[in-house]
Order: structure tokens, then sequence, then C-alpha cells
């Protein structure tokens, strides 16, 4: 998967390009995975469930921007390739049609400005990322051509949209010892709640983004690269009060 970042949406992506390119590696790894394997850091879930998942959330997804409530799928089971290319392509298909500036349904405050059909362009890349990630370590596999500034926008959702929304409907507390974070290969920096840091998290952005996402444990000896400076309790206690959905 040749995936690379074009001239438009955060750090410069042309996002809704990248959605398509990892739809297209999403579906071709579907058609070659045992749906029965297990999807290591997701519970009890196999690759079905992984699958159907996505391809609902691709449905919900497009329902939302265009501010209208999706038609229920049922419970399947499903023919996973079909039925995963059907909706990567309904999500495609419209948000490509709509103004990317239009108003939609989105996981922000109805009255925020950034609640446009924008958002699903950048929220989608990273869903279908995130569990492209998961698909391949069914396998044993990883995402490894996947750019450093495309991982760092990964990072970049969470820290600013998604642990936000999590304090906000009351899923998580607010991180009340700070966690610094920095994407070395990406020359970008955040923070994990205010103050002076505690700890200091650095490393390549696809660590760091597969960190916050649960999906790797803070551990050098797993994740090449990574750095971990400071008190690990606070980085440890920022991480369990689930940044993520």
């Amino acid at each position: 998967m040749d995936v690379t970042p074009g001239t438009s949406g955060p750090d410069h992506l042309d996002l809704l390009d990248l959605l398509a390119r990892l739809q297209v590696a999403f579906l071709a790894d579907v058609r070659v995975a045992d749906p029965t394997a297990r999807v290591p850091a997701c519970g009890r879930w196999r690759v079905r469930n992984l699958v159907e998942h996505l391809g609902r959330i691709h449905h919900w997804a497009a329902a939302q921007a265009a501010r209208r409530q999706e038609t229920p799928l049922g419970r399947g089971p499903f023919d996973l390739a079909p039925f995963y290319a059907e909706h990567a392509a309904e999500l495609r298909e419209a948000l490509a049609v709509l103004d990317a500036d239009a108003r939609a349904w989105t996981l922000l405050e109805n009255d925020d400005p950034a609640s446009t059909v924008r958002f699903w362009h950048r929220r989608q890349v990273h869903e279908t990322l995130v569990h492209l990630h998961d698909l391949r370590a069914a396998a044993g596999g990883t995402v490894e051509d996947v750019p450093p500034a495309v991982w760092a926008d990964t990072v970049d959702e969470v820290v600013t949209l998604l642990l936000p929304r999590q304090v906000r409907l009351g899923r998580t507390a607010p991180t009340d010892r700070a966690v610094a974070l920095e994407a070395t290969d990406a020359g970008r920096t955040w923070s994990l709640g205010s103050g002076a840091p505690a700890v200091r998290l650095s490393g390549p952005a696809r660590g760091l983004a597969l960190v916050l996402w649960r999906r790797l444990p803070p551990d050098p000896e797993v994740v090449p690269g990574l750095d971990v400076d400071g008190d690990g309790d606070a980085l440890v206690a920022a991480l369990a009060g689930r940044p993520t959905p």
C-alpha cells in the first residue's frame, strides 16, 4: 500500500485519497484473513467482529455526514469481503459528493464550528488505520507502510478530540498528572493534561498512536524506539483512563 501525504487536511494530508487507500488495503487483507482469528488487544473480538464493526461504522458515518438516520443493517452474519466493500464504497461516495464545509452530525458539540462533513474525512481515516493494524495483528503482521505524518495525526486526534470527548461524556476523568508526548520522526509534540509533565513518552509516531489506542504497551522492548522518561506510574494512570472510546 502506497500512502503518501497530499496537500489538504491536517498536516497537509489528502484525507479522502488516504481513506480510499486504507480501505483498499483493509479489503485486500479481509479477503485472505481467517474470520475466526483472535484480534489482539480487542478483548474477545475475532476477525469477523472487527470487519463487521468497521463496515457498520462506515455505514453509520456516511449517514452522520449527511445528517440522516442510517438504515439498520441487521445482525448478520455477513459475507465479509462484499459486506465491507459495499460500506467502504458507501462512505467514500458520500464524502466525495458532500460539501466538506457543510454542517454534519459529528462527535463534537452541535454548535462547534468544526461539526462539518470534513470532520468525517479525518475521523474515518484514523478509524480505518487503527483497525487495519488490528486486522494485520490478527495474522501476526503490522502496518509498516504509512508515513509518520499520518500516525502523528492519529495521535493529535486522540489528544485534541477523543480524550476531551471522553472527559466531557464522563467516561474518564481529566488527566491530573500531565504526560508529554513527542513523535521523534514527525517533529510534533503534545501534552495529555495540563501543567508540568510528570513523564515524557517519545518515539516514532506509529508507536505513540498505538500506545494511546491501547493496542501496544508503553514498553520500549515491545515498541522499538520508544522512550519513557519520568514517572511511569503517571503514564500508566493516563492510559488506564481510556483516552479513546
